[in-house]
């Protein structure tokens, strides 16, 4: 019996190795600015961020899909707020996707790998917030992004990235118990989503989708980013030495460069740029 749960034991880290190692080449493929941070966690936190992140990418690239209807998008979504509620959140997901197989992104059709990648003692944890992120992505669909006053903006920012930074807390905390300001932990969510808003300006207006409110430009984003990057700044500065700081310093870091290459009228940080910045941190 003891050799045959070591052996079971064995294949389980083989298993999870082995898609971990996936979801990290999958992280490289899909995002320069976490790729970095979680490639640098401690084992078991590792896994649970890049789970996170990668099941939040796989609803975000269905509701960023640019050929497939509102009416689909409404649906899929709605199908991954039941799937993350359930009991076997990875039958869900392969039913509920697996006639898109031919439309979906890879990031998405394997939703199910990224599920199970979660350590079960955090999973649920994880499971609601994507769960609420897809229910809200629907809602926004519905209502086409219509964005009218900062208010309609903060809780764009908030559905998209802000409980991103709420549910980094609780991750936070569950690791090695380490506690932060949630409301804080918004604001840094929502400057990192308000930057990509401000880089990604004119391909959402291409597609038809203006997250500007009525009558602001470049300078009304540009100081509504800057003040909520104040207010992750002061987030991160009340964070314990440890892994939750080194991880929240890289994104932020590159946020505000971003913000400064924008606002001199550039757009998207070179991979060089980057790396000398994230070096500095070390």
């Amino acid at each position: 019996m003891i050799i045959r749960n070591v052996k079971l034991l064995l294949e389980g880290t083989l298993i999870t190795n082995v898609v971990l190692n996936d979801a990290m080449t999958m992280l490289q493929q899909t995002s320069r600015t976490f790729y970095i941070p979680i490639s640098r966690l401690e084992p078991c936190l590792k896994e649970a961020v890049a789970a996170a992140y990668l099941c939040m990418r796989a609803i975000d690239e269905i509701e960023d899909h640019n050929d497939i209807s509102d009416q689909l998008k409404v649906k899929l979504l709605v199908g991954m707020e039941e799937a993350f509620q359930s009991p076997d959140v990875t039958a869900a997901t392969q039913k509920l996707l697996s006639p898109y197989e031919d439309v979906l992104p890879a990031v998405s059709m394997r939703v199910n790998e990224w599920a199970e990648l979660c350590p079960s003692t955090v999973a649920r944890t994880i499971y609601r917030y994507i769960a609420m992120m897809s229910k809200q992505m629907a809602e926004w669909v519905e209502k086409g992004w219509h964005i009218h006053t900062e208010e309609d903006l903060d809780r764009y920012t908030y559905s998209v990235a802000g409980m991103v930074g709420e549910m980094l807390s609780e991750i936070w905390l569950w690791f090695d118990g380490t506690k932060s300001d949630t409301v804080k932990a918004v604001a840094f969510g929502r400057g990192l989503q308000a930057v990509n808003i401000l880089r990604n300006r004119d391909e959402d207006l291409e597609r038809g989708v203006d997250f500007y409110p009525d009558g602001w430009g470049a300078k009304e984003m540009l100081a509504y980013t800057r003040r909520n990057l104040k207010v992750a700044d002061a987030y991160i500065s009340e964070l314990k030495k440890g892994p939750a700081l080194s991880f929240c310093k890289i994104p932020l870091t590159l946020a505000h460069a971003t913000v400064n290459l924008i606002a001199a009228g550039g757009n998207k940080l070179t991979r060089d740029a980057v790396l000398k910045l994230v070096n500095r941190l070390n």
